[in-house]
């Protein structure tokens, strides 16, 4: 795979749209080639990339699933611990190391970081910020036991979703507000980027679940209402971009080699969606009293509709990538290929978990078989990232 990204042929094939002169995500965004030259590395922190949170999504869902021992092999429960305390520790450190550079750019190069927060090209990816920290609770809630009391833990998610759920809340509204007032977009600027704030709502529901149990009951029954609340928003709008994203695909152009990465993010709102659903339904059986376990069937059916749809998300993405993408040039290099991994690893955080709720083996072989492939994703993407860094095409835009 790798040999086939960096390759191939240096163009895109005549139906692959080339992005417009002057675009905030032009075919150099952060993407050069190795040895050209064209970057101003003494611009790094202006040219920081928004969506570098997308690292820490990624690895955090990495984190997530290894907790679950995919396949339940009883000889993998000790190293699936090891690996889960990990990566966890390493999404811990990547959000440490990114968060310095992220609010400087605001600070010393404030016109550059709004030029791009007003870009329906790259204003969605600020909302991997408050996606991560959210992602930091789930990784909390899942590995946070093997280190610390249940208290600490529940301290420890409630601090995040204090701060992820309204920064969620308010970026989801504001790039909503940016596409309905431009005035300059095109179907150009439609990619997959604009499913991060919608699944970033979806989380919430999995961050307040947690927060749930032990509290009292007029606070269990808030954090369920707006569990169900933040679902119904964030779900929604991912229909409205799906649909609106469709219509752009049909018939048109497809997009430039360097969106590619960006149509798998489409499965990361089903994947957690319908984990959400399972997850409000289990939290909420003592507040549905006698009507629990009708709730619970139904959370489970529809959970498993949104993971039939996955399946076919995951094989039209992976369809377009290798059979699209790759067979008219290569597809270069640039931080929004870590939209590979957040994504693939909410889907086979959903297998393992409805491999468990139907009780059917096979289907825990599927979700340690998408393990597998999340797992070589994630070296390949964080291996070209650490190449990029050194190199300074992580860094570059062109002049």
């Amino acid at each position: 795979m790798e040999d086939e990204l960096t390759t191939a042929a240096q163009h895109p094939g005549p139906d692959v749209t080339e992005p417009r002169a002057g675009d905030a995500d032009g075919p150099g965004d952060g993407i050069h080639a190795a040895g050209r030259g064209e970057g101003r590395p003494s611009d790094w922190l202006r040219d920081f990339h928004p969506g570098w949170f997308g690292a820490v999504m990624g690895t955090g869902a990495f984190a997530v699933a290894a907790s679950l021992n995919p396949g339940q092999v009883a000889a993998f429960v000790s190293p699936a611990r090891t690996f889960s305390q990990t990566m966890a520790a390493v999404t811990g450190v990547m959000a440490a190391v990114l968060i310095g550079p992220y609010l400087a750019r605001f600070v010393r190069h404030g016109d550059a970081a709004l030029t791009d927060l007003r870009s329906p090209l790259r204003g969605a990816q600020f909302a991997t910020l408050p996606a991560a920290i959210l992602v930091l609770a789930l990784t909390a809630t899942a590995v946070g036991p093997t280190w610390w009391s249940a208290a600490t833990v529940r301290d420890l998610v409630a601090a995040f979703a204090w701060l992820g759920v309204p920064l969620t809340f308010v970026t989801g509204i504001y790039f909503a507000y940016l596409l309905f007032v431009s005035e300059q977009m095109t179907h150009e600027d439609i990619t997959g980027r604009w499913f991060i704030p919608p699944v970033a709502a979806i989380v919430i529901p999995l961050v307040l679940a947690p927060l749930m149990p032990g509290d009292s009951p007029v606070v269990a029954r808030t954090l369920l209402l707006a569990s169900y609340g933040f679902w119904g928003m964030g779900f929604l709008l991912y229909v409205l971009v799906a649909t609106t994203l469709h219509h752009r695909l049909v018939g048109r152009p497809a997009p430039h080699a360097h969106l590619a990465p960006s149509w798998m993010i489409g499965l990361g709102p089903v994947a957690v969606a319908g984990l959400a659903l399972v997850k409000m339904a289990s939290v909420g059986a003592v507040l549905f009293r006698s009507l629990a376990p009708a709730v619970g069937l139904l959370s489970r059916l529809a959970a498993t509709a949104l993971w039939g749809f996955g399946v076919w998300w995951l094989i039209a993405a992976v369809g377009m990538l290798v059979v699209h993408y790759l067979r008219h040039g290569r597809i270069p290099y640039e931080v929004g290929w870590w939209g590979f991994i957040f994504p693939l690893g909410a889907f086979t955080i959903l297998t393992v978990n409805l491999a468990k709720a139907w009780g059917l083996p096979w289907l825990q072989w599927v979700g340690a078989a998408l393990f597998v492939l999340l797992g070589l994703f994630w070296l390949f993407v964080a291996g070209w990232t650490v190449w990029a860094m050194r190199t300074g095409q992580a860094w570059r835009r062109p002049q």
